[in-house]
């Protein structure tokens, strides 16, 4: 019995262990720096093999000859016009000869089309005098191609023989997070191994890293373990497999190149010392990684900085009730909000300075953790103090920058004459010569503005109150601030004031109330009949 418990102990351990291991590799393989630039994902990638005619295969163009190897189930298109014209449309057979009607058989094993080409020409040149010869590419024979390695699903793929490495992998969401496409390996029939990069082939359309394929080729997609980075000013900052041999302009190359704000004096190149934890600098100039070839390492990290007043836009824009409205140009640090709606040529008889406003887009947009919560929260079980925050931070106008109009212009109050900053926005409304009144009034709408007039006399100006207003319960929505005032606490109106009237809350309705008691009274009957069960059972 004690044998069987501890092989029950040994048991239960190893599952432990086991399971404790495959965290770890899943640990392992999170933790892991992988590749992050856009091309990994193929499912946009167009087929460039799907049939355009009924009897042709589609290619991306003319199919180069020199490039293009012939095989079995190729068919060639053969003319010989002399007296009269003979036409031949001829496969290549499994043995790879092209057998020619009272010609002979032609080997075109292991040739290029041009190669083919050229020896079809030569045996009927022998054959035939005085004639005009045209040889051409008819058809393109299927071929079979596995594809292995790191990828999603492991297969064999028939495909037309004008495909090229990047058809193995476009639209079938093969690639996974892991696979390295900089390293692609093709392995020929014959043992020869070729590497290619499919990446320069995306950026810069270099089509020996997308090269044919040829039947019984196996595409090798191996796992990216080692990794290399550009980052900054390059127009594809990103993580980027590790290529044997690549230098620095080749990464910045196949990164697009340097912006146009990039600074090209210090070029950074972080590299890991030999024992693999300390990290050290080499600065270069943009002219020098362009004329020496410096060989990148693995992990090496290539940080292109900005520079920040290179074609720093300095520039403000003004709309409105404002003479001349546009964009207009300032001197940073200096420019004045007064000299700008000086140069725009001053505000209009109708604009509304106490509703002007600048807004900057270059504001404090940090998160507030607080309000994110008390946004989740139901009304019903906020605090006043929550209800209350919540209300001012959705009333807060991002990038507002709190400037008095009217005590500037009218007053000349230079202390709010504030110093603009690049991409400011000035707002000059059109002045609100009405106040608004909404809620439970019989008229509700826009009443033109009196300085002598009360909230009660705009409220009788409306035909009073609503049979469902509530009468002591009347708030007033400033314009400029959007903050809710009870209307007691208000001296004086402005325009473009709300005044809101509340609803006083329905009673129930009589179908509510009729259920309702129908509800009590049956449970009273219940009460009463179980009462008087009771009592004629104790008799």
């Amino acid at each position: 019995m004690q044998h069987l418990n501890n092989l029950g102990y040994k048991l239960i351990s190893k599952k432990i262990l086991s399971v404790v291991f495959s965290l770890l590799l899943l640990t392992n393989l999170y933790s892991q720096i992988l590749p992050t630039y856009p091309e990994r994902s193929f499912s946009s990638i167009k087929d460039t093999s799907a049939n355009i005619f009924q009897k042709m295969e589609a290619s991306e163009g003319v199919i180069n000859p020199d490039e293009y190897k012939v095989g079995p189930g190729d068919k060639i298109f053969i003319s010989i016009s002399g007296v009269e014209e003979r036409i031949f449309n001829l496969l290549i057979n499994h043995e790879g000869y092209l057998y020619i009607p009272r010609v002979g058989a032609v080997d075109l094993r292991n040739k290029s089309l041009a190669e083919a080409k050229k020896s079809i020409f030569e045996i009927l040149e022998k054959n035939f005098r005085n004639v005009d010869i045209y040889i051409a590419l008819a058809d393109v024979r299927k071929i079979k191609v596995s594809l292995i390695g790191d990828v999603s699903t492991q297969s064999s793929l028939i495909l037309s023989s004008n495909s090229r490495l990047q058809d193995v992998l476009k639209g079938r969401s093969l690639i996974t997070s892991t696979s390295d496409i900089r390293n692609i390996k093709i392995i020929s029939k014959d043992g020869t191994t070729g590497t290619y990069d499919l990446v320069s082939f995306f950026r810069m359309g270099d089509l020996k890293q997308n090269p044919y394929l040829k039947d019984g080729d196996i595409v090798l997609i191996e796992k990216a373990d080692k990794i290399i980075s550009i980052l900054g000013q390059v127009r594809y900052p990103a993580t980027y497999e590790f290529k044997e041999g690549e230098t620095v302009k080749e990464l910045i190359d196949l990164a697009g190149g340097l912006m146009y704000k990039a600074r090209k004096d210090t070029i950074e190149l972080i590299r890991f010392e030999n024992d693999g934890v300390n990290q050290y600098s080499n600065y270069y100039s943009y002219d020098y990684i362009q004329n020496n070839s410096i060989e990148l390492k693995y992990s090496d990290l290539i940080v292109v900085r900005e520079l920040s007043t290179y074609y720093d836009e300095q520039w403000v824009t003004i709309e409105g009730e404002i003479k001349y409205p546009g964009v207009y140009r300032i001197t940073k640090n200096k420019t004045t909000l007064t000299e700008i709606i000086n140069e725009a040529g001053g505000v209009l008889d109708d604009a509304s300075l106490i509703d002007a406003t600048l807004y900057r887009s270059i504001a404090d947009t940090s998160y507030d953790p607080e309000f994110e919560r008390i946004k989740l929260i139901p009304r019903s079980d906020m605090t006043d103090d929550e209800y209350d925050y919540l209300k001012a931070k959705s009333r807060q106008r991002v990038g507002k920058v709190v400037v008095d109009f009217q005590s500037l212009f009218l007053e000349k109050q230079l202390s709010e004459d504030v110093i603009l900053k690049r991409f400011d926005k000035i707002v000059i409304p059109k002045r609100k010569n009405y106040i608004t009144i909404i809620g439970q009034v019989v008229n509700p709408g826009s009443l033109i503005f009196n300085k002598n007039f009360s909230v009660q006399d705009y409220i009788q100006l409306a035909g009073g109150f609503s049979w469902r207003a509530l009468e002591n319960d009347v708030r007033v929505i400033k314009s400029n601030t959007g903050e809710w005032v009870e209307d007691d606490d208000i001296d004086t109106l402005e325009p473009g004031d709300t005044i809101w009237v509340l609803e006083d809350p329905p009673g129930p309705k009589f179908w509510e109330i009729f259920t309702t008691t129908l509800s009590v009274l049956g449970q009273v009957a219940a009460v009463i009949a179980a009462t008087v069960a009771v009592i004629v059972a104790t008799r």
